[in-house]
Order: structure tokens, then C-alpha cells, then sequence
């Protein structure tokens, strides 16, 4: 099935049970399920290569108006939307059996994916939440997730738990609970529960980064992430955002590390660009240029005895 159909639909079964709404749900994706499969014409449609997500997304919402709930209509248009024609019946097929084992109470299990499928399937549970939050609360969510990456990244015990594919899902789902479940937006809990869920384990910190980056652009921005050898004051920040945002054409929000071993300048990272201008970096680079083989090769320094070498006299 479409890694992004089964997280979009992870968060819409999610506020169905929460709602009481399971079996209702259950009931319109069947009778969908049922319609399309025995209307020709709306099957020949859905399925005609030759018209886009988009087009077939309208047909589906004009089909449904009034005559289902909205979490059907929800479902059955990013179907029809993010899945290649021939395989939208199937896709509707699928949400009408995962949608009655959930309003069983059956335990949903997200099987194994590869790493880029199992950030589709976060990003596509990821863009229902989205959906139903407001502009302000996203950026909380942003904020919050970055901190809490960073926060494992940097504490490698709860690392070590929250990546280890041996211990149960349920299990880590909790130790995040303990960590933070009543100090984070419901959103920003939602969303790290289900990176544990639904993403790889050894991929765990840099799912949540990629998080940041989607939550960032629901908002319109573009995530930067700057590395400095110092603290970065308001007005420099405001400096560099706006250099940033002409150079990618869009509006920038940063996200500053401190890292001292740079000695000077700082590290930014947003998307495919990479500007190093720290110290390090360019102490580097001139190495590079003036001594392609290395410092210990050209014979520069001293020798073990602390006589100096052949190339330093």
C-alpha cells in the first residue's frame, strides 16, 4: 500500500476512535468501496491514467458531498489524490478493511518499511494533522520538535531505548509519555508517538528533524540549520534570515546550535545547500589547497626527537 495513504490514514482512524466515530467511518469507506467497484464508469475514470490526482481528488469530493462523513471524504480524496489511477480501487479497498478493524478494536500493526517509505508514511500522517491545525500551533510543534531531537541526540541512554528495535513499540511509546507527554502540544506527542510507530528505529532523530522541516513548511518557511561557534544575537539571526531567504527565495526560520570546536563563524544547512564559513572550515580548505597530501607527507613540523623536520628549516 501507499506509505503515504497508510499514515495520512494512521491520523484519521486515530480522531475516529477518539470521536467515537470507528464504525461510522467503517461504514461510509464500505459503501464507497462497494460504489466504485460496481459503477463502471466511475471505475474507468478513477482508474484512466490520462487524468491527474487533482482531477480525480475533485471527482471523488463532488461524489461524496452530503452523502458520507467528513473523515471518509478526507480519506477517499487523498486516495484518489496521492495514489496512480489503476491502483485508487485498491487503495479504497484497503481503507475499507483497515477502517472496520479498527472500529473492531483489532490492534493496528505498521509493518517494516524501507527508510525513504517509512518517512512517506510519517509524512503522510504528518499532513493530516496539519490539516487540522492552525498556523500558530504549527510553530509550536516545530519548536518543540526540535528540541526533543536534539534532546536525544544528546542523551545517548535514552538514545540507545528509544532506537532499539528489540524493545516493543508500546514500550517506547511510553518512555516518551514519562518524558513528555503533558509538557508538548497534543500534535507535537502525536507526531513523535508515531515516528516511533511508523518510521525506522536507528532513523528515529533524523525522522524528527525531517519532521521539523515538514511542520516548516506547512507554515510557508524553509528550516536552516546553523551551526555556531558562538551564540548567535537577535540582530545577527535577523541578518542571516534575510540572506537566507533571498538566496532560496523564500522566508527562512533558523535553528541554532552551539557547537565551540568550530572556533569561529558558523555552519548552515538548509535543504540541498551547505555553506561552511567557520574558522575550522577555512583552516581546512587552505590545507587542502596548499598541502593536497597532507601536513605529515610534505614533511612540515618536527620530528619525534623535537628537531625540526626537513621542510620547516
Amino acid at each position: 500500500m501507499n506509505p503515504n495513504l497508510e499514515g495520512y490514514a494512521a491520523a484519521v482512524f486515530e480522531d475516529a476512535v477518539a470521536a467515537d466515530a470507528a464504525a461510522g467511518l467503517a461504514a461510509d469507506l464500505a459503501t464507497l468501496h462497494n460504489t466504485v467497484a460496481h459503477n463502471g464508469p466511475l471505475h474507468a475514470l478513477l482508474t484512466d491514467t490520462a487524468i491527474s490526482g487533482p482531477d480525480r481528488r475533485a471527482v471523488i469530493e463532488d461524489l461524496l458531498a452530503d452523502r458520507v462523513g467528513p473523515p471518509a471524504r478526507r480519506l477517499a480524496a487523498y486516495a484518489a489524490a496521492r495514489v496512480p489511477g489503476p491502483e485508487v480501487p485498491t487503495a479504497l479497498d484497503w481503507l475499507a478493511l483497515r477502517a472496520a478493524e479498527v472500529a473492531d478494536g483489532q490492534p493496528v500493526v505498521e509493518h517494516a518499511l524501507g527508510h525513504a517509505a517509512a518517512r512517506r508514511r510519517v509524512g503522510g500522517y504528518a499532513a493530516a494533522l496539519f490539516e487540522e491545525l492552525a498556523t500558530d500551533r504549527l510553530e509550536e510543534i516545530e519548536d518543540e520538535l526540535f528540541r526533543f531531537a536534539r534532546t536525544v541526540q544528546s542523551t545517548p541512554p535514552l538514545r540507545s531505548a528509544l532506537t532499539d528495535a528489540e524493545l516493543a513499540v508500546d514500550a517506547r511509546v511510553a518512555i516518551v509519555d514519562d518524558l513528555i507527554g503533558a509538557k508538548v502540544q497534543p500534535g507535537t506527542k502525536r507526531l513523535v508517538d508515531f515516528a516511533i510507530i511508523g518510521g525506522r528505529p536507528r532513523d528515529l532523530v533524523g525522522t524528527l528533524d525531517w519532521l521539523v522541516e515538514q511542520t516548516a513548511a506547512a507554515r510557508g518557511w524553509r528550516v536552516a540549520r546553523v551551526r555556531a561557534a558562538a551564540p548567535v544575537d537577535e540582530a545577527q539571526q535577523a541578518e542571516l534570515e534575510g540572506s537566507l531567504a533571498h538566496i532560496t527565495g523564500s522566508p527562512v526560520e533558523l535553528q541554532v546550535t552551539v557547537e565551540p570546536t568550530l572556533l569561529g563563524g558558523v555552519v548552515v544547512e538548509i535543504g540541498d545547500l551547505l555553506v561552511d564559513a567557520t574558522a575550522r572550515g577555512r583552516l581546512d580548505r587552505l590545507r587542502e589547497h596548499l598541502l593536497p597530501g597532507g601536513w605529515e607527507n610534505r614533511g612540515f613540523g618536527r620530528l619525534p626527537n623535537g628537531t625540526p623536520s626537513e621542510g620547516a628549516q
